[in-house]
């Protein structure tokens, strides 16, 4: 019982912290956007991920929000 109690109480733990991740990432993105150089594709591109990973965030899916944030900064750092 007790190892059923712990491990609930890190799985909760572990969602709580991949959920405060998507936030800095959605800022992260938002600064780098501002002085990155970038053709209008590729910020398209990434300004679509980041809004993906906004609406997946507020849907609750942190992992996948951080998933998708983490492939836009991919994106922008390789056409930077």
């Amino acid at each position: 019982m007790r190892y059923i109690a712990a491990l609930l109480f890190a799985m909760f733990f572990a969602g709580a912290a991949v959920a405060g991740q998507c936030p800095a990432l959605m800022s992260q993105i938002d600064q780098q956007l501002q002085t990155a150089q970038l053709d209008s594709e590729t910020e398209a591109s990434v300004k679509a991920l980041r809004d993906q990973g906004e609406s997946l965030h507020k849907q609750g899916k942190h992992a996948e929000s951080v998933k998708v944030l983490r492939e836009a900064m991919q994106k922008m750092e390789s056409a930077s």
